[in-house]
C-alpha cells in the first residue's frame, strides 16, 4: 500500500514590516502605545521609548513601567520589542535611543516621533518655562531623534551605493492647522514639526528615506479633558476617538508600499484620513512704482481685506469639522 506523502503546509504571506526595526517615542501610553503595537503586528521589531512621567505636563519622576509594559505586551503576542526609558528632548539620550535600536537589531528603518507634553495657557498668561518646556519636548525631541536616524540612513545608503528603507512619521496636530487659542506653545511646536518634516523629506529623499507628518485626533491622557464631552460608545463599537484609528496609517506610512508618500501632512481620526494641501496664493499685488509705499499698499490691501470675512485667517478651522462619511 502506497504511503501518503505529507502535504506542504501553506505559508503565511510575509508581513509588510517583516525584518524592519522601528522606534516609537512616547509609546508607553495612548497613541504611541497603539502605534507600537500596530508596527509589531505588521512584523517590525520595536524599541518602545517612554520617559514614563505620570503628569501629562511632564511632571513627576520618570519610570520604566509604561515602556516595559508595552514591550512585554508585544513580546507576549509573539513580537520582538525592548523598552527604552529616556528623554528624547535630551540630545545624548536621543542618540542612545537610536544606537540601541541599531546595536540590538542591526539597523533602524522606521522612526515614529510621538512623545509630547501639554502646558496650556493663554498667550498673555504663559510663563517662559511653559513655553520652553513644550517647545523642547515636541520640536527639539523630534529633531534630536531625526538627526541621529538621518545620519544612520545616510551612512547605510553610502555603504549600499543606493537608496535604503527609511521612514519618519512625525506627529503634528490640528492645533497647528486650525489654531488653538489656549495652546500657543503647543500650536507653535506642532507647526515647527511640519516645517522640520518637509525640510527632512527633501534632504533625505535621495537616500530612499521619506518623512511625513500626521495630525491625529484621539482620546488619550493628553486630551481627556478636551474630549470629555464626547461620549464613548456603549454598544461595543470602537470609540471614534480611539488611538487604534490612527495606528494603521502609521503602519502604512512605515511600509515599502508608501515609498512615494513624502513630505505630506495627513489628518487622521475615527475611520478617516484627509490629505492636507499645501498653501495656495490667494492674491498677489505688484507695485506700479519702483518700490511700495504706505499709500499704495493702503490703496491695494485695505479694499481687499474689507471684502474678506473678518475672522478669516491663515488658520484652517474647517479641519475640525472633518469626520468619517462627510
Amino acid at each position: 500500500m502506497a504511503q501518503t506523502q505529507p502535504q506542504p503546509q501553506p505559508q503565511s504571506p510575509p508581513q509588510p514590516l517583516e525584518g524592519l526595526t522601528a522606534i516609537v517615542t512616547g509609546a508607553g501610553r495612548g497613541l504611541g502605545r497603539a502605534e507600537a503595537l500596530e508596527l509589531a503586528r505588521l512584523g517590525a521589531a520595536v524599541v518602545v521609548n517612554d520617559y514614563g512621567q505620570p503628569g501629562r505636563d511632564g511632571s513627576g519622576a520618570s519610570s520604566a513601567g509604561p515602556a516595559e509594559d508595552v514591550a512585554a505586551e508585544i513580546r507576549a503576542a509573539g513580537g520582538r520589542a525592548l523598552a527604552h526609558v529616556g528623554d528624547v528632548a535630551d540630545h545624548q539620550q536621543a542618540r542612545a535611543l537610536v544606537q540601541l535600536a541599531i546595536d540590538t537589531y542591526g539597523r533602524l528603518d522606521i522612526l515614529v516621533n510621538n512623545a509630547g507634553i501639554l502646558r496650556d495657557r493663554m498667550v498673555f498668561s504663559m510663563t517662559e518655562d511653559e513655553w520652553d518646556s513644550v517647545i523642547r519636548v515636541h520640536l527639539k525631541g523630534h529633531f534630536n531623534t531625526t538627526r541621529f536616524a538621518a545620519a544612520h540612513w545616510r551612512e547605510r545608503s553610502k555603504a549600499a551605493g543606493g537608496p535604503v528603507h527609511g521612514r519618519i512619521i512625525n506627529t503634528s496636530s490640528e492645533a497647528f492647522l486650525a489654531g488653538s487659542a489656549g495652546q500657543p506653545n503647543y500650536a507653535a511646536a506642532k507647526g515647527g514639526i511640519v516645517g522640520l518634516t518637509t525640510s527632512t523629506a527633501l534632504a533625505l529623499a535621495k537616500y530612499g528615506v521619506t518623512a511625513n507628518a500626521i495630525c491625529p485626533r484621539a482620546r488619550t491622557r493628553m486630551t481627556e479633558d478636551v474630549f470629555a464631552g464626547f461620549g464613548e460608545p456603549t454598544d461595543g463599537r470602537l470609540d471614534p476617538l480611539a488611538p487604534e484609528h490612527v495606528a494603521p496609517l502609521v503602519g502604512y506610512l512605515a511600509a515599502p508600499a508608501a515609498a512615494r508618500v513624502n513630505g505630506q501632512l495627513l489628518v487622521v481620526h475615527g475611520g478617516m484620513v484627509a490629505i492636507a494641501e499645501r498653501p495656495r496664493i490667494a492674491a498677489k499685488f505688484d507695485t506700479a512704482k519702483e518700490a511700495f509705499t504706505f499709500e499704495e499698499l493702503d490703496e491695494l490691501l485695505t479694499p481687499y481685506y474689507a471684502q474678506r470675512p473678518p475672522h478669516e485667517t491663515f488658520a484652517a478651522g474647517e479641519v475640525l469639522a472633518l469626520k468619517h462619511g462627510s
